[in-house]
């Protein structure tokens, strides 16, 4: 990756400069059975609609405080992009009465509801799909995203030395997320396109963040990011591993 990367939406820049046909999130939902591969391209193309939802119909600016109430799920991956590309701070189950806007899941609605600013609901249901019956009170994400624009531009630069992510009590700029990432990275032995990540780990924390999404992103290679990881066998996950070719898994 390009050592001059100093936010994670600079390292997707980066990984979709050097290989956009690539995988670079292959997620799993083990206890509905479902799988979506999407390569850096389609990856990011999601990543700047999602940003411009963001910036545009819900007037978001840097540094405004956006309370991310997502379990470990690639649209999860996808808002943590865009909120790096947009300058917004994502507070990982952060307090919605705090915060400038919500997203979440829908297992969590009845808490979002305490935002009084933007909120937005995700079904998360297999491809993307909407709300049987979107949520009163709140913009169904699957509804409106894909109307939005393929490419994104901030209005105003992202500072890197300023806020980027909550989570675990700890507050990151973008350059720590990247640093941080970095020496995951290197422990973990994760180095470009032929390494790939398997993680079963819940995104509540850095550590499952890290190896479900940012420490392959600042390596160049690849996550298989697993939820109800669980409800597989160990003789599934083997087979699992071996398929899509892991080369570290964590647990």
């Amino acid at each position: 990756m390009n050592a001059n990367d100093r936010t994670p939406a600079d390292l997707l820049r980066s990984a979709l400069a050097a290989d956009p046909g690539r995988p670079l999130v292959t997620f799993y939902d083990d206890a509905t059975g479902e799988r979506v591969e999407l390569s850096v391209a389609t990856f990011a193309n999601w990543v700047a609609k999602t940003a411009n939802l963001l910036q545009g119909d819900l007037a978001a600016e840097p540094g405004d405080r956006l309370a991310l109430l997502l379990p470990a799920h690639w649209q999860t991956a996808v808002w943590l992009l865009a909120c790096s590309s947009v300058g917004v701070v994502a507070e990982v189950g952060g307090d919605p009465a705090g915060a400038d806007l919500v997203v979440s899941g829908p297992d969590s609605l009845d808490a979002a509801r305490a935002c009084s600013g933007e909120r937005v609901a995700l079904a998360l249901r297999p491809l993307g799909g909407r709300f049987p019956q979107p949520p009163e009170g709140f913009v169904d994400y699957a509804v409106e995203v894909p109307g939005q624009g393929d490419q994104f531009v901030a209005y105003a630069p992202v500072d890197p030395d300023e806020p980027a992510l909550v989570v675990d009590g700890d507050e990151l700029t973008g350059a720590g997320v990247v640093e941080r990432a970095r020496a995951d990275a290197g422990a973990l032995g994760v180095a470009g396109p032929g390494s790939r990540v398997l993680s079963g780990l819940p995104y509540g924390n850095w550590e499952g963040l890290s190896g479900g999404l940012y420490a392959a992103l600042a390596a160049g290679s690849s996550v298989v990011l697993c939820r109800n990881l669980g409800e597989l066998s160990e003789e599934g996950l083997a087979k699992r591993v071996a398929e899509e070719k892991v080369t570290v898994t964590l647990r």
